[in-house]
């Protein structure tokens, strides 16, 4: 029977066809969505620090409503991946609860500070630039509450990176502070941004299965080379340097070649070790806590109408 379900799975991938949840699916390939779904919800939900730090310090009425806007959207985001994380049997509490113990990961990017509001406007340009880079072929991943929430959160991203770049042009034509601001930011959130495809094709454990089963539909290294190839005009456009002396068109590639990742830093703030990783679970851990009587009191009202 098993030899039989195998079969039927194999071949549902082998046609490129979505794996639902009422389906029969091995074990390491349910463990496998959960870990990635997981690990993407966790990345939205923290990804709201950095820059809902800077909602109450907007330089109007109109970038404010713009940025609690967005925020909004990566909690509404954060919701959507943990639903579908449910659709296999995952417990939603269980996952908040390996976030704030670090048996799970989220996208090293949310570990940096910061420090101008520039860098709302950089992460809305390279975070969300990257993140759409990576996100929209999972719109087509073989397991399919996933592929669907994708839909609506890369149209969400697009706009985020649209309004991002929006408010980098209207700086960059502002004054002289106003301009060394984005480029100071863009010169600490560049190498970070390439670092969130994840690690060269060559250390990637989970890659070559994650492609064999139709999650992932490129590698770190090709959604990493596109970022760049798309970038690099922004920037040029945009009137900033990147911070990559190495930074060249190839004519025989027909793509832009570029210097190499600090993987060693990526590596330590994985660990933990980054700028601002405990504060992060200090916030969230915080968050969790306070909103404890919430979830009591929304489950004693569940339980009341069930009664009914």
């Amino acid at each position: 029977m098993t030899a039989v379900l195998e079969e039927h799975f194999d071949a549902t991938i082998r046609h490129d066809r979505r794996i639902e949840p009422r389906d029969w699916m091995p074990d390491s390939y349910r463990k496998t969505m959960i870990r990635q779904i997981a690990q993407h919800a966790h990345s939205e939900i923290i990804g709201m620090q950095p820059e809902g730090n800077w909602i109450t310090r907007a330089p109007s009425l109109r970038r404010k409503a713009i940025l609690i806007a967005k925020v909004q959207d990566e909690a509404g985001h954060g919701m959507y991946l943990y639903s579908a994380a449910e659709t296999l049997g995952a417990d939603r509490a269980d996952l908040t609860g390996k976030l704030v113990t670090g048996a799970q990961k989220y996208s090293s990017i949310f570990n940096y500070p910061t420090l101008s509001y520039a860098d709302v406007g950089v992460i809305g340009w390279l975070v969300d630039g990257a993140a759409i880079c990576n996100q929209v072929p999972l719109c087509r991943s073989s397991y399919g509450p996933y592929a669907r929430a994708m839909v609506r959160i890369c149209k969400e991203e697009s706009f985020h990176q649209r309004q991002g770049y929006e408010l980098l042009m209207t700086m960059m034509r502002g004054t002289d502070a106003q301009r060394a601001m984005v480029q100071d930011a863009t010169d600490r959130f560049w190498w970070p941004s390439l670092m969130m495809f994840g690690p060269p094709d060559d250390r990637s454990p989970n890659t070559e299965r994650s492609m064999a089963w139709g999650i992932k539909r490129h590698t770190n290294d090709e959604l990493r080379q596109r970022f760049v190839d798309m970038t690099v005009p922004q920037a040029e456009k945009l009137g900033v340097t990147l911070p990559d002396p190495q930074i060249r068109w190839n004519d025989a590639r027909g793509r832009y070649d570029f210097g190499a990742v600090d993987w060693a830093e990526f590596d330590q703030v994985i660990k933990g070790n980054g700028p601002c990783n405990a504060q992060r679970i200090a916030h969230r851990t915080r968050a969790h806590q306070d909103g404890a009587w919430v979830r009591e009191a929304a489950l004693a009202h569940a339980a009341k109408l069930g009664q009914r």
